[in-house]
């Protein structure tokens, strides 16, 4: 999911033709979010987050994940290459559900916590 989620943010793209395979539901709908917002903000982002996910939980039906995300060099620019602020990238939190969907296992539930916040 992290990896569809950052290239489609290379162009701010929520029509990006992978999004849907490795997330669903709520989880799929923030994602289209942000890059819909990206898009009339008219920033991309570079580099790409980093993840080290942990199970909370785990049932035949779901898996609940826990991570800090490194989003140190993964930062918003302009779309004449400038960085969009001179905000430095951080650490988030990041909560998600994963459940079968549509034969296989897809990210459900996302909730990326404020910038700092892990």
């Amino acid at each position: 999911m992290w990896r569809d989620l950052t290239k489609a943010s290379e162009t701010s793209d929520a029509a990006f033709p992978t999004l849907g395979d490795h997330a669903t539901g709520g989880a799929l709908e923030l994602m289209k979010y942000g890059l819909r917002k990206g898009k009339e903000d008219k920033v991309v982002s570079k580099g790409a987050p980093k993840v080290n996910p942990k199970i909370i939980r785990a049932t035949g039906r779901e898996v609940v994940l826990r991570d800090c995300v490194d989003a140190r060099n993964w930062l918003e620019y302009k779309l004449n290459g400038e960085l969009k602020n001179n905000v430095p990238g951080s650490h988030f939190r990041a909560d998600a559900t994963v459940r079968p969907s549509e034969g296989v296992w897809k990210v459900s539930h996302l909730y990326m916590h404020e910038s700092g916040s892990c």
